[in-house]
């Protein structure tokens, strides 16, 4: 709900972004407190979509002056590349939107709650088949 600012998702109904919202740039730029320009030459493009690398937030958390941006940085990371993962080691464009809201008193809380718990359930699965996997295996099956 929060990435496509809607305050209730109904089932068959058609959703776009909201008009009138800040680029992934000017979002960016908000955040970390660094320079268009800053921000301009680390932005990437992963799929169809932008991305900034972890690595460079990671550098910025480590030297930023100011401490509220280290911590609006780190918490962006957090969502970018344990919440809602897109492209591996890089912080994508839709996660700014979620990042944004707390501050319009929206709590992000349930997604990530149900986030986490779909991501679990999916490793668990995937456990699950390599555990059969490994169980079968037989001797000829192993260089």
């Amino acid at each position: 709900m929060a990435l496509f600012r809607c305050s209730k998702i109904q089932a068959d109904r058609v959703y776009s972004r909201a008009v009138n919202v800040p680029n992934f740039l000017k979002k960016l730029v908000n955040i970390t407190g660094m320079s268009e320009q800053w921000v301009a030459t680390h932005i990437k493009q992963k799929g169809d979509s932008k991305c900034i690398p972890w690595k460079n937030l990671r550098d910025l958390i480590l030297a930023h002056p100011d401490v509220k941006k280290k911590v609006d940085i780190f918490t962006l990371g957090v969502y970018g590349l344990v919440v809602f993962p897109n492209a591996l080691r890089h912080v994508d464009e839709a996660v700014t939107d979620l990042f944004d809201r707390p501050g319009k008193k929206v709590t992000p809380v349930p997604a990530i709650l149900a986030e986490t718990f779909r991501s679990l359930k999916k490793y668990r699965r995937t456990e699950e088949k390599w555990m059969e996997i490994l169980w079968n295996l037989l001797e000829e099956d192993i260089e």
